[in-house]
């Protein structure tokens, strides 16, 4: 199932919607953010980080690398390019046997990376939120 959802996400990121996204995401996923301490829990939550971080990662080059399968989890390592800086990260998509996904955590590095992204990140979800 798992090679069947990495399709599907790729679908996603190559033509990004709510509804495919909200389609793929448990009521109860818990978002896990690079920037951000506390996880998001719910859909909503999640999706308001997950449609933040498209507008802030489009026009930079994001590409995924490398992907690993197992079990119920995917690991989706993506590189970018984020004002001249290079961005390194791994999605780690846990999912259900339904086929939810159930835990969206977001690990990057470098530094610098981190530090543009919780900026931007920020910006982002204050104009989602007005």
């Amino acid at each position: 199932m798992s090679k069947e959802l990495i399709a599907k996400w790729h679908a996603y990121m190559e033509n990004p919607s709510k509804e495919a996204l909200s389609s793929m995401l448990h009521d109860d996923v818990e978002f896990i953010s690079p920037v951000v301490f506390t996880p998001q829990k719910g859909k909503d939550k999640a999706m308001q980080y997950l449609l933040s971080a498209g507008v802030v990662f489009s026009d930079t080059k994001f590409e995924y690398v490398h992907e690993t399968e197992a079990g119920n989890r995917m690991i989706l390592e993506f590189e970018a390019e984020m004002g001249g800086k290079y961005v390194n990260g791994v999605d780690i998509i846990d999912f259900n046997d339904d086929g939810l996904i159930t835990r969206f955590k977001v690990m990057v590095r470098p530094l610098q990376a981190v530090n543009m992204l919780w900026e931007q990140m920020g910006k982002q979800l204050e104009q989602v939120a007005s």
